[in-house]
């Protein structure tokens, strides 16, 4: 199998790693593509970014309230 942050996967496709990734795992080598996209353009003063590992997305919340989302203009 491969290894991937330290957790062995076996040859083959895998849908979905811990770390929301989509990979093609084979003897030679081991080949990724993220299943999210970055925000780029959002209030940067206003609000932060975190991964949500459930719904593999990245989530722009207000820094002084986190249970509450900011706007995202652009991703990539």
């Amino acid at each position: 199998g491969c290894v991937l942050d330290g957790k062995l996967y076996p040859y083959g496709e895998i849908a979905r790693t811990e770390n929301c990734f989509t990979c093609s795992c084979s003897k030679e080598k081991i080949r990724c593509c993220s299943l999210f996209h970055y925000p780029i353009s959002y209030d940067k003063e206003s609000c932060r970014v975190i991964l949500n590992k459930k719904i593999c997305d990245y989530e722009v919340v207000q820094k002084s309230d986190p249970t509450k989302k900011c706007n995202v203009y652009s991703r990539v």
